[in-house]
């Protein structure tokens, strides 16, 4: 998509060029700031094509540990025939020397991405306009593609076209200094199970995570002690919980029997001692503090999911219960269910990188596993 879209009734694309100029010249003076304003401003945030190429230069040297001063970042520039020495020495120069205050530094960044935010805008508007000019898709489609393309620009998620891979390895060194430190700041979601988080160096945005068994092997319970554990441990974090087989209450009720230690017969007769009574106590004060939601429609297709999703902030995890259930929001896939569960599963995986989340999926799986002598599951059986 262009990002810098056509005037508009003669008006011209929001832009700063004061900002985009201070935000460089204050890089070239301040170059241990290039990891914080990466996280803020990509490349493609620059109005003008020669500020784009001046960045991507800062942050190919910053990658590469190179010291960053004027006569660098030339050679940098010749060396990628952005400048010949005598046309970028003056213009370089001229940046280093003209930041109005160097603490600044984060608010011209911020500027710089508002102006590129405003610009995209500008442009999903057009691209919106033109799709339904044309009415080639469905009015349900056109509509919930507008709906993605503004809330991915509110998230800060959209990116257009490629990313330089020195931009990527800045932001990779910044979590790899977070977990070196042993914080909890990374984008890693774990189990708390210690097991399986060995095996899956933890959950990242953008994994959809299969769960795989028999009915009544404890599908609904293992993944709900993952959600709830996640809760009280990353209280940062948003658990979406969409069941479509069990009611919220029911599933609130084996939260509550498994964060208290009572057995889920006695909550669901009503038959509880004293000793209970304070336990569930315990665990509802324990649990009411998490920001778990549940959703238990039983109509449900990853384009309503997505629809509800759009109104939680900060996702951690969003696990579903369960792929059978479910179906496409592609009509002309649903007479087979093996190409509705491949475009189901598509659109979900879509959906954990657009949310930037991992998703957790249960799912059944074949009969056939039952019939081997040793019973164990293998992948086949999903």
């Amino acid at each position: 998509m262009n990002t810098n879209p056509s005037s508009f009734m003669g008006k011209q694309p929001p832009h700063s060029i004061e900002n985009e100029m201070a935000l460089l010249g204050a890089l070239i003076l301040d170059c241990d700031r290039i990891g914080d304003v990466s996280a803020v401003v990509s490349s493609d945030d620059f109005y003008l094509d020669k500020h784009r190429e001046i960045y991507n230069a800062l942050i190919s040297l910053s990658a590469r540990s190179s010291g960053i001063d004027v006569v660098t970042l030339l050679s940098e520039l010749v060396k990628n025939g952005v400048y010949t020495e005598e046309q970028g020495s003056q213009y370089i120069r001229h940046l280093a020397e003209s930041v109005p205050a160097l603490s600044n530094i984060m608010d011209y960044a911020a500027i710089v991405h508002e102006k590129a935010l405003l610009r995209k805008l500008i442009a999903i508007a057009e691209d919106i306009q033109e799709t339904a000019y044309t009415q080639q898709e469905d009015t349900a489609s056109v509509l919930d593609r507008a709906e993605q393309k503004i809330y991915s620009l509110s998230q800060n998620t959209i990116k257009d076209d490629f990313s330089p891979l020195s931009e990527i390895i800045t932001a990779f060194y910044k979590e790899l200094t977070e977990l070196s430190k042993g914080g909890d700041k990374t984008s890693t979601i774990h189990t708390f199970y210690s097991d399986i988080d060995r095996v899956l160096v933890g959950m990242n945005p953008g994994d959809l995570i299969l769960i795989g068994a028999r009915p009544g092997m404890g599908k609904t319970s293992f993944a709900l002690n993952i959600a709830a554990e996640i809760a009280k441990k990353r209280t940062d974090k948003t658990i979406a919980i969409f069941s479509l087989e069990m009611t919220k209450t029911q599933l609130a009720s084996r939260l509550l029997s498994s964060e208290g230690g009572i057995e889920s017969r006695k909550l669901r007769d009503g038959n509880l001692e004293a000793e209970d009574y304070a336990k569930l106590a315990e665990a509802a004060s324990a649990l009411a503090e998490t920001r778990v939601y549940i959703d238990d429609s039983s109509d449900l297709s990853p384009m309503k999911m997505r629809t509800k999703l759009r109104r939680l902030k900060n996702l951690g995890i969003i696990s579903i219960d369960y792929l059978q259930l479910m179906h496409s929001d592609d009509k002309k896939k649903s007479d087979n269910r093996v190409l509705e569960v491949a475009d189901i599963t598509r659109n979900l995986k879509i959906m954990a990188k657009e949310f930037g989340c991992p998703i957790v999926l249960l799912s059944q799986l074949s009969r056939i596993s039952q019939d081997r002598k040793d019973k164990r599951p293998q992948l086949t059986d999903l």
